[in-house]
């Protein structure tokens, strides 16, 4: 890596899906249904929590900040995405892959920290409710989310400077749907151990702590759930939590097959599809599971689309 070095890449050519073009209509429009159903749905959410007096507590705090950061990704993604799509592979500058990649990587690095601080809350309220009121305060929640953005935001900030200083040459092709980080990676002239070494340092605050106290949270929330007399009591205390652990799975689960477990006998569109999956499909499903899985959120939803209409 050298400090003083000029990218020697002015423009990038993204090639999505080479193999779509038969559905490549309906695929269009499909992804443009998603997007508009994703900020739709998430903004309800927002604007329920904001109009609900119900609904003016810590978790579903966190869950506003979680839809807002859903938006984020989805626009980051989605419009640029649908070009691509529309035009069978598309030019992007250097720097707007940058920028591009600069939000896509904070507010997946914001969903990681709020999904963490989400499953602390519940951890708290279920395993310790006489003590969530004192724990889980106003002044503690608006840290947390601070911290969040904060901290997502300064990763994010990293990994796009150390990325803009690398030296590309050659091809300036990507096999991929949007700028991601391995796909970058590849248009490098050099080895970029180095930088997959600093990635994954840098994903020990973001990926590893979060994971870990995700982990940790719903191992003793079961414990607790489990030592429950009522089975009425334990459903209870499970529904809580289970519209949460179902979007944490899938977020996990899509996002580690792409960065974590090995890829090879995978195809190139086997790890698009993989992408698409936690840039699009994960904003566009979590406003759909907590409004069916969670009671209060379905009332509130409704009672503001009505006031809206």
């Amino acid at each position: 890596m050298k400090s003083d070095n000029v990218s020697s890449v002015a423009v990038i050519l993204l090639l999505g899906f080479q193999n779509f073009h038969g559905i490549k209509n309906f695929f269009f429009l499909l992804l443009l249904l998603v997007y508009i159903v994703t900020v739709c749905g998430n903004l309800l959410i927002i604007l329920a929590v904001y109009y609900s007096r119900s609904l003016h507590s810590p978790m579903y705090f966190f869950l506003s900040q979680l839809s807002f950061s859903d938006i984020l990704l989805s626009s980051t993604i989605v419009p640029n995405m649908l070009r691509v799509v529309w035009s069978g592979g598309s030019f992007v500058s250097f720097i707007g892959c940058l920028i591009q990649f600069f939000f896509f990587t904070a507010t997946e690095s914001i969903e990681c920290l709020l999904l963490t601080v989400m499953s602390y809350d519940r951890y708290v309220a279920i395993c310790n409710p006489l003590h969530y009121a004192s724990v889980i305060t106003n002044r503690f929640c608006v840290k947390l989310i601070l911290t969040c953005w904060l901290l997502g935001n300064f990763d994010s900030i990293i990994v796009t400077i150390t990325l803009s200083r690398l030296n590309f040459c050659g091809s300036n092709i990507i096999d991929h749907v949007f700028c991601d980080f391995l796909p970058l990676l590849e248009l490098a002239c050099f080895d970029a151990f180095i930088v997959h070494l600093e990635m994954y340092v840098l994903g020990i605050p973001i990926v590893i702590i979060p994971t870990t106290i995700i982990v940790v949270s719903y191992t003793y929330i079961v414990n607790t759930v489990l030592r429950i007399p009522s089975s009425t009591g334990r459903q209870k205390a499970f529904s809580t939590c289970s519209s949460h652990l179902i979007v944490v799975s899938i977020f996990y689960w899509t996002m580690f097959s792409v960065y974590i477990l090995p890829s090879r006998g995978q195809t190139s569109d086997i790890n698009k599809i993989l992408s698409l999956l936690y840039t699009v499909f994960t904003p566009f499903i979590n406003p759909i599971i907590y409004s069916l899985r969670n009671k209060d959120i379905k009332k509130a939803v409704q009672r503001t689309f009505h006031k809206l209409m």
